[in-house]
Parts: C-alpha cells; structure tokens; sequence
C-alpha cells in the first residue's frame, strides 16, 4: 500500500512538472520535461510492482523518495529566490493560475479539435463520391443507343 501511495504522488509530482512550462513558465527550467518523465516513471514502476516490493525494498523506496523529494524542495527554493518581487507577486495571485489554467483548457480543446479533424479524415465516409455515374456501352456493341437518348435502366434480354 505504501508503495502505491508513494507512486501516486510520484505521478502527481511529474504530471506537475511536465505541465510547469505551461503554467509557471518563470519557475521552469530546459530540463524539467526529462525529470517529469523520469518521476512518471518511477511512480509507474511503484504502482504496477507494489506487490513485490516487501521489506528491504520498500526501504529504500521510502528513503529514496524523501531523498527526492527534499532536493525538490530545495531546488524549488532556489528557483523562488532567483525571481524578482514583481515575478514573485505575480505568481503568488490567483488571476495568474486561472489565466494559465484556461490557456491550458484552450491548447487541450484544440488539440482534440485537431484529433476529431484527423479521425474524420482517416475514417472513411458512407459515400463513395460518385453519384451520377453513366454507364457506358463499347462502341461496337450493336445496342449502344443514340448520342442524342439515355440508356434504358432495364436490362436487355442478352444480358439477363
């Protein structure tokens, strides 16, 4: 149980960290998107084997993570007292988050208007696009009608 409750918050901790360019682009780094993947997998990797992660192992696992997260911390810090105080006010209002927060809404809602734009196109539609399709005799068959007349919808007896 620990172990999966530990991985949850690593998949929360690097869900966090991959979105931080989109919502605190202040706060981010070039590298963060690598060490989000990395904590995403590491949570996975608790959550799909907590089963066997019993004595020793989880051990580890629960002092490795309060060795992450502490550097977190610090590193969060650091990144914090790096800003100015207009940077630091900034981040510290709500209108900010929400503003970000519906950018983020705006980028997902495209993006799944591009996707239902990409699924319509790769998904064949009923109709074939020929609708008014004549269907016309070789010219030394002795029944091929006149220029000027449409051909009879009803088969000859030749055909039948």
């Amino acid at each position: 149980m620990l172990a999966t409750l530990s991985g949850d918050v690593c998949l929360l901790f690097g869900l966090a960290l991959l979105l931080l360019p989109l919502l605190a682009v202040e706060l981010s780094r070039p590298r963060d998107g690598v060490w989000g993947a990395v904590i995403l997998l590491l949570g996975l990797v608790l959550v799909t084997s907590s089963d066997r992660l019993r004595g020793a192992p989880m051990l580890a696992v629960l002092c490795g993570g309060l060795l992450v997260s502490r550097l977190s911390a610090e590193v969060g810090q650091s990144r914090w007292r790096a800003l100015s105080d207009e940077e630091q006010e900034r981040l510290s209002s709500p209108d900010h988050w929400l503003a970000g927060l519906q950018q983020l809404g705006a980028a997902f809602g495209s993006l799944g208007e591009g996707l239902g734009g990409l699924a319509r196109q790769l998904k064949p539609s009923g109709k074939s696009g020929v609708s008014g399709k004549r269907w016309i005799r070789a010219d030394d068959d002795p029944a091929t009608p006149e220029p000027g007349t449409e051909p009879s919808s009803a088969p000859d007896d030749a055909e039948g």
